[in-house]
């Protein structure tokens, strides 16, 4: 759904890779989906697919996927289904039968990572004992929040609970340095909010307003189901209501999140004293174990101004705010009371009809926890030698597309075009997964209690995020586990990164044309490559530092192009009439309309192939469309255009191929049409 990480809202990509994951996990028996080998294509090519009732000329979109859809209705345990989910639903069958075969001893002797692995899966599956246990292995977490009594104490726990993965009411991770990337420092961004963003808060549309007051029944049920009273559960969920608005009021906005400018504050403690007089950072870097560190990006000093003045709410007001933020980050992990009062809101914010399967949640929980010993076991097993050779030759005939696009961009002065060259001569391709496993040694694992396993977890990364501190950057290191089914550009390290789980079909085959191919996953590939080179990217140079190395009037046309996108993007709607915001999308649909074209190039550059030319260029913006064959329940694509830089799937794939003359001469479609934007975007 999301395809393509890019980098816009850099710290909430920061601060997610150092705290929980909130992906949902697949079915393989969600009723009425085709099952994970309806994928499987000899070719690549899904010609029954299509559906011949929608001409391609409205609607591509339909006409390529509309069959697929028809055959594939959002099963109840999502809020959307697309062929990414499948893949990820077969990428999580064949993992479930390797844990399976952990748990049973029938994978022959055990690393110590790979006993964790059995460990964490048996304790999540333990049904009876979680429903035996309650919230009782939460209770010491509970009753330090209940022990609070001074304003010291308070902001120690804000520290504790920063280790144990809970970002309330702020999030304190780490970066590597803006201006200078060789260095790792600390970031504290703004946190604390259990609605999905600020807009859900602020606006006045009536999903949001419906959103706040079942927020508000939600929270207290969860207070009810820790035992407090009916009436005082009530006052305290309006409580919390009232602290997360005043937070989510300070919050800076998504949209002004797209500049790295924008929040990076970085600051001696003494300067970050001034701003904060009563919030004190050096108690809460002491909290998480490291006191020495003398500075630190304060990402959104208004959101912290706020914070500040907040250290004066009353503690009962505090600790009711800290007592719910921990049952809500920590719920899905204990027993069936509060994990079904948990999917209650999620129903609500997604349309979700069903909860998901036990063995998938737990699948997603032990991605978090122990992705990377995972992923060796997913990689020996499903990534062999050849499909990496063959994709990193692809990866290599795309950037070689973009070097020479960006020695005939016209709008593109000399000094830029030098720059942007090399900048992509530095760019770092990394295929697959990384070089070196992670160690997690010192990870406890066992059989326990299963909230416990996710806490020391969550408490393992957090250590491991804050000792990065101070240190060299580890360039080896990954954001994404390798049966990930997406990919990423890091602009601090100009890497781009295609984990071995998106490499696979629909998206990816050693065997299929170049044709099927390049218009799957040349398209993503290009995609990132090109977040190096946008408004974005074109503040990093090729060391990854904050650096503006284009001419002003380069820039300044550059802007004058995406400006293009982001009006034709606020044209698109969603259920409930909610628009779009082009401004928070420009950067993601900028980048798949460079990613089309540069496949799109880098195809048409290889020696001519036998066969029909013509029916090879058909397949290859079929391909493209296939890639996006997916769709979403209402309340989760209103979810979308309020918080996601993505734009949803539809538009991914209408609106990029109606800003491509190559598409429409391929298709024989002329103006007026919905898929021929007049006048038509020009980036790449």
């Amino acid at each position: 759904m999301t395809r393509g990480a890019g980098f816009a809202l850099l710290l909430a990509v920061v601060a997610a890779a150092a705290g929980g994951s909130t992906a949902e996990a697949d079915t393989a028996s969600s009723p009425g989906a085709v099952q994970p080998d309806a994928l499987a294509s000899a070719d690549g090519r899904y010609p029954d697919w299509i559906d011949h009732s929608v001409a391609a000329g409205e609607n591509f979109f339909r006409f390529a996927d509309g069959a697929w859809l028809k055959a594939n209705p959002i099963p109840a345990d999502r809020s959307y289904w697309g062929v990414d989910t499948l893949l990820e639903q077969r990428n999580q069958t064949l993992i479930r039968g390797m844990l399976e075969s952990l748990v049973k001893g029938g994978a022959g002797p055990m690393s110590d990572a790979q006993r964790k692995l059995a460990d964490f899966y048996v304790s999540g599956m333990d049904e009876r004992g979680i429903e035996a246990a309650g919230v009782a292995p939460l209770q010491p977490e509970l009753d330090r929040i209940a022990a609070i009594a001074t304003r010291d104490d308070l902001q120690s726990e804000f520290a504790h609970l920063q280790m144990i993965g809970v970002a309330a009411p702020l999030q304190l991770s780490e970066m590597q340095d803006f201006t200078d990337s060789s260095r790792v420092i600390a970031l504290a961004s703004q946190g604390g909010l259990g609605l999905p963003d600020r807009d859900y808060y602020l606006r006045n549309e009536a999903v949001f307003a419906d959103a706040r007051r079942e927020y508000v029944r939600h929270v207290a049920r969860m207070f009810v189901l820790l035992g407090d009273a009916p009436a005082a559960a009530d006052g305290e969920a309006k409580s919390v209501m009232a602290l997360e608005m005043r937070l989510a009021r300070a919050s800076m906005p998504d949209i002004e999140q797209r500049n790295p400018r924008s929040i990076y504050h970085l600051m001696p403690l003494e300067r970050a004293a001034k701003l904060t007089p009563h919030f004190d950072w050096h108690a809460l870097l002491r909290g998480v174990g490291h006191p020495e560190i003398e500075s630190l990006n304060v990402a959104m000093p208004r959101f912290f101004q706020t914070l500040d003045q907040l250290t004066a709410t009353p503690l009962p007001q505090w600790k009711s705010y800290l007592r719910w933020q921990l049952i809500d980050a920590y719920a899905p992990y204990l027993s069936t009371p509060f994990v079904d009062e948990n999917f209650r809101m999620r129903k609500v914010l997604t349309g979700a009809q069903a909860l998901q399967e036990r063995w998938l949640r737990v699948l997603v929980a032990e991605d978090e926890a122990l992705g990377f010993a995972i992923g060796e076991m997913y990689v020996a097993r499903n990534f062999p030698p050849a499909a990496k050779q063959a994709a990193t030759a692809m990866v290599e005939r795309i950037r070689d597309a973009l070097r020479e696009d960006l020695r005939t961009l016209a709008w593109m002065s000399p000094p830029t075009r030098a720059a942007a060259r090399d900048k992509l001569d530095l760019m770092e391709l990394r295929i697959g997964y990384p070089e070196r496993w992670r160690d997690y040694s010192a990870l406890q694992i066992d059989r326990g209690p299963y909230v416990l396993n996710m806490l020391r977890a969550r408490e393992f990364q957090q250590r491991r995020e804050f000792d990065k501190i101070g240190r060299p950057v580890d360039r080896s290191d990954w954001s994404m586990t390798p049966q990930t089914v997406n990919a990423y550009y890091d602009p601090s390290r100009n890497s781009l990164n295609i984990p071995a789980g998106i490499l696979q079909q629909p998206y990816f085959d050693v065997s299929w044309s170049d044709a099927v191919n390049y218009g799957a996953t040349g398209a993503t590939v290009g995609h990132e490559m090109t977040h190096g080179f946008d408004d974005e990217g074109a503040k990093f140079d090729g060391h990854g530092n904050l650096k503006n190395w284009w001419a002003p009037e380069d820039l300044k046309k550059f802007a004058a192009a995406t400006r293009c996108i982001s009006e034709q993007f606020s044209q698109y709607t969603v259920a409930g009439g909610l628009h779009v915001q082009g401004d928070l999308v420009t950067g993601e649909a900028t980048a798949d309309l460079g990613g089309l074209t540069l496949a799109w190039n880098a195809l048409h550059a290889l020696p001519a192939a036998a066969g029909d030319p013509a029916s090879s260029d058909r397949e290859f913006f079929l391909a493209f469309a296939h890639s996006w064959a997916g769709e979403m329940r209402p309340e989760q694509a209103q979810e979308m255009v309020t918080t996601d830089e993505h734009p949803p799937v539809e538009f991914r794939a209408n609106g990029t191929l109606a800003n491509s003359p190559e598409f429409q001469s391929v298709f024989g479609i002329r103006a007026p049409s919905p898929m021929v934007k007049s006048p038509r975007c020009i980036i790449w």
